[in-house]
């Protein structure tokens, strides 16, 4: 069963060993843990319903409570304290585009605001209602789940707009394809969510980002339908697709969308590497990167987060191996560790992994085989369970991201970090923070930061750490020129921070679109444009 207050299934629990409460106790501090509101609490906050009786409107408080917030920190301080500020009036589980055509109109009758939600799993504010004197309808698109079509002479897929990622990949296997969109979220999340946020995954370097497998497909809008056909390219003006990827549900609710699939690969393999340092580590991936050898995934990480991730993993032994091997090496002061993948055919990958292999040597890799890249693989859906079991030892823990060209990497990510250790430090606080590049491209790569600091026993505290750490950050990031988000999207968090990067007439043109498509202002105010 989904867990209500946290992230992903109730069932599944991410031991914490000793040893890791130890470690985070010398870097930030001793915690006294506290009970969050139960489910029946926050409950009987849930106010009345504003909006009339619909068939299609569930508007009971439990099912308001399960769609009120997202998976961010302020969701989470939200969530856990049960000071929740505003919920949705009613949900809505539309089956067809029938109905969410019924939900648009029904919505303008009712002069209510409408959001579009998918997996819940936004970080950064996108499916939260916001305080109006309106109402606000909250779509799931979970009915909304079917694979339409497979064209397997064209290799292309069509599907309704609420599948999530296992569910899409399972109807896939059977057939012997795969989309290979795996972000952190996956186990969660949607296809209309990915389109709606310009979602990245974890091997993009391989299967490509959303707008690479993106195709076309259908939207219902205020104003009427709107349907992408899946060409394979065209010179026919702007390409619509466009505007809708990241349109974050101010356009328009995507029902379904037809993607570009591949033939399941025969091999897929992860394996790890260790840099001396950072810097090195940079430039070798940025060589690597530059050199088109096909990988399906780089993902480096910088010092603190080799040791952190292997500590509260439970990995203290290896950690104390890999200390003395890698100094006995020369690589013990500053290790960095990478991990990298190869998908597709067997004989092209024994030849890309000996290149790739010599290109990280000449670069001063120590290769360590796939015994760590394979526990990666193993885990890497399972690690966000992590945040439960931090918060509910009193450690709040949040990411953020975001993406520069090669010249400025080393540079703003060392900003970031040092924005986010010093952000707490007049409130004789402190944050553990560590960072890796998760993506990387020919001209660039993307930085991701993860920080855990101490919750306190005043809810709205804990919320200002956050947003001391979050306003550092997100301004060294403006001011060293990267973009806001890399793949979480803008929502509500990021909003602040888009026009330094679109200008004043790029932001002019969004609007401009919202308001042809939108002119009531009914769909997600507040998000991506930061009106409300």
């Amino acid at each position: 069963m989904r867990r209500w207050n946290g992230w992903g299934d109730d069932a599944k629990i991410y031991p914490l060993p000793a040893s890791a409460t130890q470690y985070l106790e010398r870097a930030i501090g001793e915690v006294d843990p506290f009970p969050d509101a139960s489910f029946k609490q926050v409950l009987s906050t849930v106010p009345a319903s504003r909006l009339a009786p619909h068939p299609l409107i569930n508007t009971t408080p439990a099912e308001r409570l399960l769609h009120a917030r997202g998976q961010s920190l302020p969701d989470w301080v939200a969530l856990r304290s049960g000071q929740i500020e505003v919920f949705p009036d009613g949900v809505a589980y539309p089956t067809n585009d029938e109905d969410v055509r019924s939900l648009l109109k029904y919505a303008r009758q009712a002069d209510a605001h409408l959001i579009p939600y998918g997996g819940g799993t936004s970080v950064v504010g996108h499916i939260n209602p916001l305080p109006s004197d309106q109402p606000t309808l909250t779509v799931d698109m979970s009915h909304l789940n079917k694979l339409i079509d497979l064209d397997e002479t064209s290799r292309l897929a069509t599907f309704e707009a609420g599948v999530t990622g296992p569910s899409l990949e399972e109807e896939l296997r059977k057939r012997g394809y795969i989309l290979g969109h795996f972000p952190q979220s996956w186990e969660f999340s949607t296809l209309g969510g990915w389109i709606a946020t310009r979602s990245s995954g974890q091997q993009s370097y391989y299967y490509g980002r959303v707008e690479d497998f993106f195709a076309g497909g259908h939207l219902e809008t205020p104003i009427g339908p709107l349907t992408l056909p899946p060409l394979p390219a065209s010179a026919a003006g702007p390409d619509l697709r466009e505007m809708i990827l990241g349109s974050e549900g101010r356009l328009g609710i995507i029902t379904r969308a037809t993607i570009r699939v591949q033939s399941t690969p025969e091999v897929e393999r992860f394996y790890a590497a260790f840099f001396r340092d950072w810097e090195t580590g940079v430039k070798a991936v940025r060589a690597v990167a530059q050199s088109d050898l096909p990988l399906s995934m780089l993902r480096l990480s910088n010092p603190q987060e080799t040791e952190t991730t292997l500590m509260l993993a439970g990995r203290e032994r290896l950690v104390s191996l890999a200390e003395r091997g890698l100094g006995l090496l020369g690589y013990g002061d500053e290790p960095c560790m990478l991990i990298y993948g190869l998908t597709g055919f067997r004989g092209i990958l024994a030849i890309t992994r000996w290149r790739v292999g010599a290109l990280l040597r000449s670069r001063g890799a120590l290769l360590v085989g796939k015994t760590i890249g394979e526990m990666w693989r193993k885990s890497r859906f399972y690690t966000p369970y992590m945040r439960n079991t931090l918060w509910e030892r009193g450690y709040a823990v949040d990411t953020l991201e975001t993406a520069v060209s090669w010249a400025s990497v080393l540079s703003t990510s060392e900003a970031i970090l040092a924005a986010l250790q010093d952000g707490l430090k007049d409130l004789d606080e402190r944050a553990l923070v560590f960072a890796h590049l998760s993506h990387m491209y020919r001209d660039g790569a993307s930085i991701y930061v993860t920080f855990i600091f101490r919750r306190a026993t005043d809810p709205g505290e804990t919320l200002l750490r956050w947003q001391r750490l979050k306003m550092a950050a997100s301004e060294t990031i403006v001011r060293h020129g990267g973009t806001i988000s890399h793949q979480h999207g803008v929502g509500t968090d990021h909003a602040p921070y888009l026009a330094p990067e679109k200008g004043e007439v790029g932001m002019s043109m969004l609007e401009a679109v919202r308001q042809r498509l939108d002119p009531e202002g009914l769909l997600n105010p507040g998000k991506l444009l930061g009106d409300i």
